[in-house]
C-alpha cells in the first residue's frame, strides 16, 4: 500500500471541494482524510499508487462547478492514515506543521443554483419558500467569511446553529450540503423582517408596498438595494429624486429567461453569462416594445438586466410578478449600505420600507455589471459573483495598486495572483474612503498579502495617491493611462511589447498635462507616447465634466494650432445658440483670457463636444460619460457617411487633428443632416482615427499587438468598428475581459507595471 500526501491549491474553498474529495476517494476505494488548511486543500489518500494518480488527475478535472483549481500536488507521508475516508476539521497553517500556499484564495459569491431553485418551490421540501436556501454549489461566500480557512464558524453563519435535520445533512457525505457551510433551514436560520412582520408575512407586506408605487430598501448579498417597479414611471421617478440620481441608468430584475427575452434581444452568449454563478447585470439592447418605464434608462442605447440572484428575490418577484428596478442602496456616489443601523441612517430618505434579514454581511460588494462585445464579456464593474476571485498576474513580491478615483477598486497581488478588491464608486468623500480602508484590511487579512510596495496614479489630488504618499512603503507612480492598457496586457499574459490605445475622459500624463485620447508603444514596465488627440481648452476645469456645452467651446474656439482653419464665426454662431446665453459668454471669455482652462487631448470630451453640438447633450449632465452614452444612443444603428480627419506630426508624435472633423459635422448639420447619422458618423470617423494612427505607429516598428483600454471602450459600437479596422490590418486586437475596461481595471494594470519593474529591478 502507498500513502501520499496532497494538496490542492486554487479557489477550492466553498465551492463543494471536500465533499468532492470524498466522493472521489470513496468512489475509488482509497483511504485517508481531507481537510481546508489556510486557503487551499490538503489531506492524505493510502492505497494502489496508479489509483492514487488517478485520484490526483480527477482532482484536477473533475472538480466542482465553482471550483478553480490552480495546481495538485501529491508529497510524501510516512504514517498510514486508516481505514476509511473522513473529512477533518479545518486548522491553519500553522497549526498543522505543513507550509502551503501564502496567499490564499476566496470563494466569489454564486447565484442559487437549479436544485435549490426546484425545492424553494417543491411543497413537499422543508426549505419551501425559505429565502435562503443554498447548498455546496451556491449561496453566499465572500460577503460572509470572516476568516479563512473556510469554515462556519468563521462565517457570520456562526451565529445560526444548526438544527437537527440541518445537521444531519452537513454531516452526511451522499447529501448536496454535506459541509454546506452556510446551510440552513427556517427552522434553524436568517428570517426576513418588513416593520413589525416576520417570515412570509413580511414578503407580502414588502410587495404589496412595491405593488402599491413605494421603494424597498432589500437585504441582498453583499449590501443593500433600493427596488422599486419597474413598470410605474412615478415610483422610478420618486426613486430618482430620493436617491439624487438624475439621470444614470437603473438596472432591472426580471424573473427569469423568458422575461428577459420579452424585453431585450439576447444573444446566446448573453444568455449564457446571464444564467452563469455570477448572475451579473448585462446590458442588453432593448426591444422597442417592453414594459419598462422610460424612466430607468433614459437615453442610453442599452438596458441593464439580470436574473434573481437569491431565493429571497425569486419569492419577491413571484409576489410582484413584474420586473423590479433592483440598484444600488445608497445615495448617489456613497458606498451601499451593508448593516441595518447604517442602512436605516443613509436611506431613510429613500425608501418607504425595510425588507432586511438577520444575517451580517461581512464584505461589501455591488453587482457586477457586464456587457457582451462580438462573442466575448467585457467588464464594467467587477463585484458580486466575480470578485474577490483571483486574476493571473506574474508578481513575485507582494504588492498592491490603489487605484484611481473613479469607479475605486483596489488590487492586491502576490504569488502569481492579483485580488480586485469590491467596487467602492467614486473615492470623493469619507463614506467612501471609509469603505476602501475597511475592504482593503478585510481583503488583505483574508488574502494573506502584505505588500512591501504601493502603486498609485500620478494625480496628486487623487484620494487614493494621498493615501499611498502616507503609508511608509515604497511607492510606484503609474500613469493613469499607462495602466489602463497595461492591464489588457497582462489580463491576456502578453509580457513583451504591445501598442496601447488608452480613450477616456481624463488622467493625468507624466508631462503634468491631462490626457485622454492617447497611442502609447508599451511594454509593462514603461512606454513611450506615439499617438495622441489635439489639445483643446476645459473651460473651469473640472466643471467641463459636467458641461459638456463647455467642451464644446473649448473645441471650437481654441483647438490645438495644427494648420487648420477655425470653423467660420457663422457655424460657431449656429451651433452655440443651443446653449445657455450667459454660461456661453462667460465661457467665452475665459477661453479668450485662457482663465482656468487647463488643455486635455481627450476623447471622452470629445464625445461630449459632439453630444453638445448634436443637442443631446447641450446642457448639464449628471455623471460622467452621460453625454457620450446619450450620443451612442442617439447613432443607434444609422448608416454612417464617416466625417473627414486629419493626421499630423508634430515633435515626434502622430496628432489627430480634430477641428477637421468638428467643422464638417458643422457645415452637414447645416446642410439638414439628420443629428443621428452624423452622430453614427462619428463614431465611424474615431474608429478610422484609431486605425490610421496605429498604422503610423506599426509602419514605424510597432507591435502588431493592440490593447484597448479606457472607458470609451464600453461604447459598443466604437469597440467595435474599432476591432474591426485593425483587425482588417491584420493585427491582434486584446480588449479586457475579467479586468474592467474603464477605471475599475486601474489597479490591477498599477499592480502589473509595479511587478514588472519591480522584477526588472531584481
Amino acid at each position: 500500500m502507498t500513502v501520499r500526501g496532497f494538496r490542492v491549491f486554487g479557489v477550492v474553498q466553498g465551492v463543494g471541494f471536500r465533499p468532492f474529495v470524498y466522493r472521489t476517494a470513496h468512489a475509488l476505494g482509497l483511504d485517508g482524510w481531507v481537510a481546508n488548511v489556510a486557503g487551499h486543500v490538503e489531506g492524505e489518500v493510502a492505497g494502489d499508487s496508479r489509483v492514487i494518480d488517478e485520484f490526483a488527475a480527477r482532482l484536477g478535472t473533475q472538480a466542482p462547478p465553482l471550483a478553480r483549481v490552480r495546481r495538485v500536488e501529491l508529497t510524501g507521508a510516512d504514517d498510514s492514515p486508516g481505514a476509511g475516508f473522513r473529512v477533518r476539521e479545518s486548522t491553519s497553517c500553522r497549526a498543522s506543521g505543513r507550509t502551503g500556499s501564502p496567499v490564499r484564495e476566496i470563494p466569489p459569491d454564486a447565484a442559487i443554483c437549479a436544485a435549490c431553485l426546484r425545492e424553494l418551490y417543491d411543497p413537499a421540501d422543508r426549505r419551501y419558500r425559505y429565502p435562503f436556501i443554498n447548498c455546496t454549489d451556491c449561496g453566499p461566500r465572500a460577503t460572509i467569511i470572516e476568516e479563512l480557512p473556510y469554515d462556519r464558524a468563521r462565517t457570520t453563519m456562526r451565529h445560526f446553529p444548526l438544527c437537527r435535520d440541518c445537521a444531519a445533512e452537513y454531516a452526511d457525505p451522499g447529501n448536496r450540503r454535506f459541509h454546506a457551510e452556510p446551510v440552513a433551514c427556517p427552522a434553524c436560520g436568517p428570517r426576513i423582517a418588513y416593520g413589525g412582520l416576520r417570515g412570509p408575512a413580511a414578503l407580502r407586506a414588502a410587495a404589496q408596498a412595491l405593488s402599491a408605487g413605494a421603494v424597498v430598501a432589500l437585504k441582498g448579498l453583499g449590501g443593500y438595494q433600493l427596488v422599486c417597479d419597474a413598470t410605474d414611471s412615478e415610483a422610478v421617478a420618486a426613486l430618482r429624486e430620493r436617491k439624487h440620481r438624475p439621470a444614470k441608468p437603473f438596472a432591472v430584475m426580471v424573473r427569469d429567461m423568458e422575461a428577459a427575452v420579452r424585453m431585450a434581444r439576447v444573444s446566446r452568449t448573453e444568455r449564457a453569462v446571464l444564467v452563469s454563478p455570477a448572475r451579473p447585470v448585462v446590458l442588453l439592447a432593448p426591444r422597442r416594445e417592453h414594459l419598462i418605464a422610460p424612466e430607468v434608462a433614459p437615453g442610453v442605447p442599452r438596458t441593464g438586466l439580470f436574473l434573481p440572484t437569491t431565493g429571497l428575490h425569486h419569492l419577491l418577484l413571484d409576489e410582484v410578478d413584474r420586473p423590479l428596478v433592483v440598484t444600488s442602496g445608497n445615495l448617489a456616489d456613497e458606498p451601499i449600505a451593508v448593516g441595518e443601523a447604517e442602512a436605516f441612517g443613509a436611506l431613510a430618505s429613500v425608501a418607504d420600507g425595510f425588507l432586511t434579514h438577520d444575517r451580517p454581511i461581512r464584505a461589501r460588494y455591488d453587482d457586477s455589471v457586464v456587457l457582451i462585445g462580438g462573442r466575448q464579456r467585457i467588464t464594467v464593474r467587477r463585484a458580486r459573483g466575480l470578485a474577490p476571485a483571483p486574476l493571473p498576474l506574474t508578481v513575485r513580491t507582494p504588492l498592491a495598486g490603489v487605484g484611481a478615483q473613479l469607479k475605486h477598486t483596489f488590487t492586491l497581488a502576490g504569488d502569481g495572483r492579483a485580488y480586485l478588491g469590491p467596487h467602492t464608486g467614486d473615492l470623493a468623500d469619507a463614506a467612501t474612503y471609509e469603505a476602501f480602508l475597511r475592504s482593503w484590511a478585510d481583503l488583505k487579512r483574508l488574502t494573506g498579502i502584505e505588500p512591501v510596495a504601493l502603486a498609485h496614479d500620478l494625480h496628486p489630488g487623487y484620494l487614493s495617491t494621498q493615501w499611498a504618499q502616507e503609508q511608509d512603503l515604497p511607492r510606484i507612480g503609474v500613469q493613469h493611462h499607462h495602466a489602463h492598457v497595461a492591464a489588457v496586457a497582462a489580463e491576456h499574459g502578453v509580457s513583451g511589447p504591445f501598442l496601447g490605445v488608452a480613450y477616456d475622459g481624463l488622467g493625468l500624463g507624466d508631462d503634468g498635462t491631462l490626457w485622454g485620447g492617447e497611442i502609447l508603444l508599451a511594454g509593462l514596465s514603461g512606454y513611450r507616447r506615439v499617438g495622441r488627440f489635439a489639445t483643446a481648452p476645459l473651460p473651469g476645469g473640472d466643471a467641463a465634466v459636467r458641461h459638456p456645452s463647455r467642451a464644446a467651446l473649448g473645441h471650437l474656439l481654441d483647438p490645438e494650432p495644427l494648420g487648420t482653419p477655425l470653423p467660420s464665426p457663422a457655424l460657431v454662431r449656429r451651433a452655440t445658440e443651443q446653449l445657455d446665453r450667459d454660461e456661453a459668454a462667460v465661457v467665452r471669455a475665459m477661453v479668450a483670457r485662457r482663465v482656468n482652462c487647463p488643455r486635455a487631448s481627450s476623447a471622452g470630451r470629445l464625445f461630449d463636444t459632439v453630444s453638445a453640438l448634436l443637442g443631446t447633450a447641450a446642457g448639464p449632465v449628471s455623471y460622467e460619460g452621460e453625454a457620450a452614452v446619450r450620443l451612442e444612443a442617439m447613432a443607434g444603428a444609422a448608416h454612417a457617411v464617416p466625417l473627414a480627419h486629419r493626421v499630423v506630426r508634430v515633435r515626434g508624435v502622430w496628432v489627430y487633428d480634430s477641428a477637421v472633423t468638428l467643422t464638417e459635422l458643422l457645415e452637414r448639420l447645416a446642410d439638414g443632416e439628420e443629428a443621428r447619422d452624423l452622430a453614427a458618423a462619428f463614431h465611424l470617423t474615431l474608429a478610422r482615427v484609431t486605425a490610421d494612427l496605429v498604422a503610423r505607429a506599426v509602419e514605424g516598428g510597432a507591435p502588431r499587438t493592440v490593447c484597448l483600454g479606457g472607458g470609451c471602450f464600453v461604447n459598443g459600437r466604437l469597440l467595435a468598428e474599432v476591432r474591426r479596422l485593425l483587425r482588417s490590418q491584420g493585427l491582434r486586437v486584446l480588449v479586457g475581459h475579467e479586468v474592467p475596461v474603464g477605471d475599475g481595471g486601474i489597479s490591477y494594470g498599477q499592480a502589473a507595471v509595479a511587478a514588472a519593474r519591480l522584477g526588472t529591478e531584481r
